[in-house]
Formats: structure tokens, sequence, C-alpha cells
């Protein structure tokens, strides 16, 4: 399953182009002295060039808000977030945090740290809602799945033990 915010997405592909496009038009009519003083600034090629860089890094910095992404399966879930990706077995997840008033869905790790689930937003209402409840039912579903592989652990455990206390007693005792 792979969840991504989308209203988020579709402004951000909206604004980096309109604030690049501005800052190139910027640096294009930004050319000359400017203002009446004798210390005023002069435009030069190069300010215009800094002006259109500027602007592409301004874009650039706004499509990273597109990054977050979600990826579970029954093993593990892997969040991608603004600056850095997670990947963590189910195991190590305690719950699944979405709080009336919380911008975004957060995972509660048994260590009681907090991992911020940017790929879920509560901008995007329905569908937030709809993927905090696939991610829980995923999450129940590996917690099930490692309660099932404990209890056959212990049953095959036990069976090995009591094979070799069958094992141990001497075939051939004297009766009393």
């Amino acid at each position: 399953m792979v969840i991504r915010p989308r209203r988020l997405r579709r402004i951000c592909w909206v604004l980096a182009p309109v604030v690049a496009i501005f800052f190139a038009v910027l640096g294009a009519l930004l050319r000359g002295p400017i203002g009446g003083a004798p210390t005023s600034g002069v435009f030069q090629g190069g300010d215009q060039v800094a002006m259109v860089v500027l602007g592409l890094l301004a874009a650039g910095a706004i499509l990273l808000f597109t990054r977050p992404r979600v990826v579970a399966d029954t093993r593990h879930i892997e969040v991608r977030n603004v600056l850095g990706t997670h990947d963590v077995p189910w195991a190590v997840v305690r719950r699944i945090v979405f709080e009336r008033g919380n911008p975004w869905v957060s995972l509660e790790l048994e260590d009681d740290d907090l991992l911020a689930v940017m790929a879920v937003q509560a901008a995007d209402k329905e569908h937030a809602v709809a993927a905090v409840r696939s991610l829980r039912a995923l999450h129940a579903a590996a917690r099930d799945a490692v309660t099932q592989d404990a209890a056959a652990r212990d049953a095959a455990a036990q069976d090995a033990n009591a094979r070799e206390a069958t094992s141990a007693r001497p075939a051939d005792s004297p009766a009393d």
C-alpha cells in the first residue's frame, strides 16, 4: 500500500512554477539603476541570473513538500517525510495516532518516540481517514502474525522439550 498526501501535492505543484516564473520575470525586469539616490543600487546581468537561480531554489524547496510517502505491508512501514526516510517494522509500532487538531498522523513507537507520518494529512479529510483505517488494519494484521508466530514457536519448543524428556528416560529401566 502506498499513501501520499493529495492536497499538499497539488498546491506545491502549482506554487513551485509560479514562484520560479515570478523570480524569472522579476530578474528580467530589474536592470539598471534602482532608485534615484546617489547610493542606490544597480542591477546587472549577474544580479538577474541570481534572481532566476533564487527562484529555482525556492521552487525546489517547495517541491520538497511533495516527498512525503508511506509504503506499508504486513511486515513493516516505510515513512518518507520531507527530509528523511524511516523503515520501521510493525513490531516496534505501539499504535497509530491521529487525534483531532493534529496536522498529520504519528506512529507511537514502543520506546515512546513519536514518528510523524506527513503523508497522511488532516487536510486530506476522507482520504486521510481511509489511510489511517488501512494502516491500522495492517498494524493489527502484523500484530496477529507476530502473536501466531510466537505461539507456533512456543508449541514447537514444547514438542521439542517433550521429545527430549522421553528420549532421556532409559527404555530398559527396572521396575520397582
